[in-house]
């Protein structure tokens, strides 16, 4: 089993708009993530984000290259100070590969809950538009490879 984390992309400052969309530098690379992430044959049955804007825009481009079979749509448990064990729990649950697109500092403690059992270990860095694929065998999961906008050409 595996489960993509995502971080959104580059997004506008509040102050400019409360909104937070993204950056036309910041669609770019997610386009070009997306573009890898496909090309890489990445396959996921749904794509869940936490509903903000910015989320949800990566989300939309990252579906419009995956095409996942379960759409792509909003969950609880997502934002950026949510509990990560609604997330790790629609994440155990899924028979099929998800990827769930969101914010820091969850998607970190999220990571560290599935990899250590605890939220408050730091186990990896996530990036702007960055995909990581943590991979499950037997119950127990592991960071299987890690690819941020600096490295994808």
């Amino acid at each position: 089993m595996r489960v993509y984390l995502v971080q959104h992309g580059v997004a506008r400052p509040k102050e400019e708009d409360p909104e937070r969309p993204l950056t036309d530098n910041g669609r770019r690379e997610v386009e070009r993530m997306s573009e890898a992430a496909g090309s890489l044959g990445i396959q996921v049955s749904s794509i869940f984000h936490s509903g903000k804007t910015r989320a949800r825009q990566t989300a939309e481009i990252l579906a419009g290259h995956l095409n996942p079979g379960g759409g792509c749509m909003p969950v609880g448990g997502l934002g950026p100070t949510d509990d990560p064990e609604t997330a790790c729990r629609l994440v155990v649950q899924s028979r099929t590969p998800v990827m769930l697109v969101g914010h820091l500092p969850h998607l970190g403690r999220l990571a560290s809950l599935l990899i250590t059992g605890v939220s408050t270990t730091a186990v990896m860095t996530f990036h702007n538009a960055g995909l990581v694929c943590l991979a499950s065998t037997e119950g127990r999961w592991t960071v299987d490879w890690a690819l941020t906008p600096e490295i994808v050409p």
